[in-house]
């Protein structure tokens, strides 16, 4: 099998991990291995767990990681219940956990599953196809005010009114049922300017369905906080993020995880008895020579932080 998928950020995620060969790592988003891939063959007793809502990607992977499977289990799981994989698993505490938030490129790729703008399919946009919500029913079923919304929250699309305006007007003679019909429509509502922009005029509101579909945002706090809570002291955690919505939920989560105290600055002592979890490290960016060979990396950001162990504070 060929693989073309191209791990954003790898030399940096791998730094950050700090690997030792017999630690037990976590890829909370397996995607097609290129991550865990690197990660599991620099284990030597070690052990790691990969987790991925899309089906395709687990089967993927069990012939991507095939030389080293004794150290590897593969979870048909999403990171919002990551808690619950740890304990299923019995991981113990993690040495390490890295999540990839995009959309892997096969994904993107596969015109049946409704992700991109370029290619026409079906309006699906589900990472895990044995869910029920897809793009279709959001697009054709979900009222206007709550797709303005999601536009405008997940997509930040400054035309999301009109977007929503201009689907509302075509699923009233008939349901829209793929992708370039629902990107024919946004066209329709952006003004000629917007449509001389650079980036595709659909990119912003695809990315919004998306999300919405998927429920990616809700998922992230608890996610980040059951990974901080199922970490050993000393390890690390490495999350890339795509898009600004979703890295300032992991950056504010992350900080309240590496401030402990929110007591009032006027109280003369701590109440809350909230100590630091987390200790941050420094943010990292792909790099020209990335970005030109995979352009995809642009807007990717590494965040990072170690766990801090409760008997030095």
């Amino acid at each position: 099998m060929e693989y073309t998928h191209k791990p954003v950020l790898l030399d940096e995620s791998i730094e950050a991990l700090n690997i030792r060969a017999g630690g037990t790592y976590v890829d909370g988003t397996l995607g097609r291995a290129g991550h865990s891939r690197e990660i599991v063959r620099r284990l030597d007793g070690g052990r790691l767990i990969c987790i991925d809502r899309d089906l395709a990607a687990i089967a993927a992977a069990r012939e991507r990681l095939a030389p080293w499977m004794d150290r590897v289990t593969l979870v048909h799981s999403n990171f919002s219940e990551l808690g619950e994989v740890l304990r299923q698993t019995e991981a113990g505490e993690a040495d390490g956990m890295l999540f990839d938030l995009g959309v892997s490129s096969p994904q993107l790729d596969d015109a049946s599953r409704g992700f991109s703008y370029m290619q026409d399919a079906p309006l699906d946009m589900r990472m895990d196809t044995a869910e029920a919500l897809t793009a279709r029913t959001v697009v054709n079923e979900w009222s206007g005010e709550e797709l303005r919304r999601i536009l405008y929250e997940y997509g930040e699309e400054r035309y999301a009114p009109a977007i929503a305006r201009a689907i509302l007007r075509r699923r009233e003679t008939r349901p829209i049922e793929t992708t370039l019909e629902l990107v024919d429509i946004i066209r329709s509502a952006m003004p000629p300017a917007a449509l001389r922009e650079k980036q595709h005029p659909a990119k912003r509101s695809f990315q919004a369905i998306r999300i919405a579909v998927n429920g990616e945002l809700d998922a992230l706090p608890p996610m980040l906080r059951a990974a901080a809570a199922g970490l050993a002291p000393g390890g690390r955690l490495a999350v890339i993020t795509f898009h600004s919505l979703e890295d300032r939920i992991v950056k504010r989560t992350l900080r309240e995880l590496s401030q402990g105290c929110t007591c009032p600055p006027g109280f003369p002592v701590c109440v809350c008895g909230k100590k630091p979890v987390l200790r941050l490290l420094r943010p990292r960016t792909p790099g020209p020579a990335e970005v030109a060979e995979n352009p995809r990396a642009r807007s990717a950001r590494l965040r990072a932080a170690e766990k801090l162990d409760p008997f030095d504070l």
